[in-house]
């Protein structure tokens, strides 16, 4: 529950911050009635991203078991890569989002509808993508049904609820806090999905020390390996080669991830746009 409540609470209010930039800078210029075509745009990348999760879903229903691991495997590792990805761009470009994503809107608008459509689009299904990818990796990973979905619903409403109340300016926020901290979660969740992808191609025969235990406690109590599991993602069973992959992975990112970066800094923004949308 706790890795995909932070799953769904980091990316639902990356993109609800998106969404409020784009509105919020045509209402500051005057251009209101355009936020209709940012909505289409929003609307079209979150249909995309529940279809991705339903396609994923679908796709691990038809599989044989071999295949199901196999698949299972591939979606893990790609998942972990897009966030690792991630973390670290949002550590980059925080600061510069906003006039990056306002330089955008003003590009789009002379365009036409549909350009201004495809910004929002293209801005909110990043996340989207993302987060349907790695909601399923976690769901996999987690040996409970009601738990990750609780977490996940949890998750969405409190990011809708915070990026509305930012937007409105009720709550303040450090975002930069916010994203740092939370960087470090997610780093934490991929770790342990990581590792349950090297399970599942152990469980294939492509990765050996399948029998090869760090621990072994299936027999016994649950209820703290429940925990655990959705939190870090480890369960109650877990190999050597599993343990080390898990340790080297974590270390690296978050050695990687507490080194001062360079802050990408947004070029300066065009003239607004003065031809009517089409």
């Amino acid at each position: 529950m706790l890795s995909t409540f932070l799953i769904a609470l980091r990316e639902g209010l990356e993109a609800s911050l998106i969404v409020s930039i784009l509105v919020a800078y045509l209402s500051r210029t005057g251009r209101k009635s355009f936020a209709r075509y940012i909505w289409i745009g929003v609307g079209c990348a979150v249909a995309l991203s529940f279809g991705l999760g339903a396609l994923l879903s679908f796709t691990t229903t038809t599989l044989s078991t071999r295949s199901e691991e196999l698949f299972a495997g591939v979606t893990s590792i790609l998942a972990v890569a897009f966030v690792s990805t991630m973390v670290f761009w949002m550590k980059r470009t925080a600061r510069g989002l906003g006039k990056e994503l306002q330089g955008k809107v003003d590009q789009a608008l002379p365009l036409g509808a549909f350009a201004l459509i495809a910004t929002a689009f293209f801005a909110v299904a990043r996340e989207g993508l993302e987060t349907a990818l790695f909601i399923y990796s976690n769901f996999r990973t987690v040996n409970s049904s009601s738990a990750p979905s609780l977490g996940l619903i949890l998750g969405l409403v409190s990011a809708i609820t915070l990026g509305a109340l930012i937007y409105r300016r009720t709550v303040k926020l450090n975002l930069g806090k916010f994203f740092t901290v939370t960087g470090y979660g997610l780093i934490i969740v991929a770790a342990g999905v990581l590792s349950h992808a090297v399970s599942e191609f152990q469980s294939r025969g492509n990765l050996p020390g399948a029998s090869s235990f760090a621990w072994n406690q299936s027999s016994g109590s649950q209820t703290l390996w429940t925990i655990i599991d959705g939190s870090i993602g480890i369960g109650s069973s877990l190999t050597w080669l599993q343990l080390v992959i898990w340790a080297i992975y974590l270390i690296l990112m978050i050695s990687l991830y507490r080194r001062p970066q360079k802050v990408v800094r947004a070029a300066p923004l065009a003239a607004p746009a003065t031809a009517p949308l089409s």
